[in-house]
């Protein structure tokens, strides 16, 4: 007996789930709905934290202020660009389709 037949074997499942529209839909709402709360989580931490932020991050990464803010406020753009056009598009489009 090989060691790749073992494996399968071993990792046999009792009970098979198939992946249809519905289910991939669920998967894209959570995420969607996931990340759009932690976008709205760090919205707030930016919003009524950042001084703390600054103060926290330039002991490891000394830059001036104005500098800190571009780089914030990419990462919170880029994020949300991320989660539009990775979460929220492809479950309007199943949602569409479903």
């Amino acid at each position: 007996m090989n060691f790749l037949s073992m494996c399968k074997q071993k990792h046999r499942w009792k009970r098979r789930k198939i992946m249809n529209i519905e289910i991939i839909t669920k998967f894209f709402m959570w995420c969607t709905i996931i990340n759009v709360g932690l976008l709205v989580f760090l919205f707030l931490i930016v919003i009524f934290a950042s001084d703390f932020i600054y103060r926290m991050h330039s002991r490891w990464f000394p830059m001036p202020r104005e500098k800190f803010n571009v780089v914030l406020y990419s990462f919170i753009g880029a994020y949300k660009i991320l989660v539009y056009v990775f979460n929220l598009v492809p479950w309007i489009a199943l949602a569409i389709i479903g």
